[in-house]
């Protein structure tokens, strides 16, 4: 017999957009891009704060340091590689800790590592290749059965808004109908940073659900991913429940954001070069490294953050501890000194350095190869399904905008309706 699932509490104001305020938050930049390129032929280090280049709302979470940018794709490796150095917990308590909690994002060795050999066995690329066909399938097909008669969609409002997330509804076994709040409650769990009170009312929520949804899943296992992680054990004992509901949270917001994000870019680019794309209809090996290209053109998140325990020279300069630094990837993305010509997108170009659009070292995301199997996935849906699809010319071209969390609010098509 079915075990009932607990019920999501909703925000207390109904009426909150949380995806308006968001999309206020990550701001309305064009093209940061040409600034990177600036800043990296000035040099790889910069005194001072990597949002304040492109808005004027304030950091009301990290603005209290004193802050660094380090752009360029060595020197952002030479960060992310030196974990003893630059360190995560000390920047990462005032920002994502406040909107996940204990999450694995906002520690350091040897804590880190310890929880991290746990969660990354759930994501495992052999382990994720299987949520293909179980879990990532089932939702394509139901949002393009929605649209796919009908010649015409808003691939960004009508798809790759909403299919990441319900992959990790289906992936956590919830209940289908709750969809709509978990969306809503993600997205506003991060707002703590522009001061929104419903980040906190947010966090909290989940928080909640998440551990009523974990003593269930112990009682009563599943094969899901929550009776997994509620039942490992790491050197003999479970995972601290304070540490599991993080991660859920987290999972709920970067797991589906970032690939949301990621897909919709990839279509984008795309989109915009019908000729590499009749290349990707033609050739279906080739999306690996058009998901690639995607994401180095310009990946969802610009920037992550680190701590600076000790003095440290990067390039020659040394940057004091007690300091923050804006490790800026799309700069290491776009660095015209690993990639020719970097602001073109081409899947087609020389694959001898590899992006770095999931940042790297200790920290490098989980999810990542999971996201690839969704983008994966979704293309291959469109390509199969949506025949002739292109740009519609009536409509607004896609605009990817903001500063750090990049994506197109629209993508208009159309194509051949079955």
């Amino acid at each position: 017999m079915a075990t009932a699932l607990p019920r999501l509490e909703d925000l207390e104001d109904k009426d909150f957009d949380a995806f308006a305020v968001e999309r206020l938050s990550r701001g309305d930049t064009k093209d940061p891009y040409p600034r990177l390129h600036e800043l990296m032929r000035a040099g790889s280090v910069h005194e001072g704060n990597y949002r304040t280049e492109f808005t004027d709302l304030p950091d009301l979470q990290l603005g209290h340091m004193r802050q660094y940018m380090v752009v360029g794709y060595d020197a952002c490796m030479r960060v992310l590689m030196d974990p003893e150095n630059f360190r995560n917990h000390e920047v990462f308590k005032h920002s994502l800790g406040k909107s996940f909690g204990r999450t694995i994002t906002v520690m350091d060795a040897p804590e880190h590592g310890r929880y991290r050999k746990v969660f990354q066995k759930a994501f495992l690329p052999q382990v994720v290749r299987q949520w293909g066909e179980s879990v990532v399938d089932p939702v394509v097909d139901d949002l393009m059965g929605k649209f796919e008669t009908r010649g015409n969609a808003d691939l960004v409002g009508e798809y790759t808004h909403d299919f990441p997330f319900q992959v990790i509804y289906r992936q956590l076994e919830l209940d289908s109908e709750q969809a709509p709040i978990f969306h809503k409650l993600a997205v506003a769990q991060i707002l703590s940073s522009v001061g929104a009170p419903q980040g906190a009312e947010s966090t909290a929520k989940l928080g909640a659900f998440f551990q009523q949804l974990l003593d269930i899943r112990r009682a009563n296992p599943g094969t899901d991913l929550v009776s997994h992680l509620a039942t490992v054990e790491v050197d003999g004992d479970r995972l601290p429940d304070d540490v599991l509901t993080s991660f859920l949270r987290q999972l709920m917001n970067a797991g589906g954001d970032t690939t949301y994000r990621g897909t919709s870019i990839l279509l984008t680019c795309l989109l915009s070069n019908p000729e590499q794309l009749d290349a990707v209809r033609q050739d279906r090996d080739l999306i690996p490294q058009a998901i690639d290209e995607a994401l180095r053109w310009d990946g969802p998140v610009t920037t992550t953050f680190r701590y600076v325990a000790n003095d440290s020279e990067v390039d020659g300069t040394v940057i004091p501890a007690g300091s923050m630094v804006n490790v800026v990837l799309g700069s290491a993305n776009r660095d015209p000194r690993k990639y020719e010509n970097p602001d073109r997108f081409d899947i087609f170009r020389n694959k001898s350095v590899r992006p770095i659009p999931f940042a790297s070292g200790p920290h490098v995301c989980i999810g990542q190869h999971l996201a690839r199997v969704e983008m994966t996935r979704a293309l291959n849906a469109i390509l199969d399904r949506l025949p002739n699809v292109r740009l519609d010319p009536s409509k607004p071209a896609p605009d990817i905008r903001g500063y750090l969390l990049r994506v197109p609010e629209h993508l208009y098509v159309l194509f051949d309706p079955a």
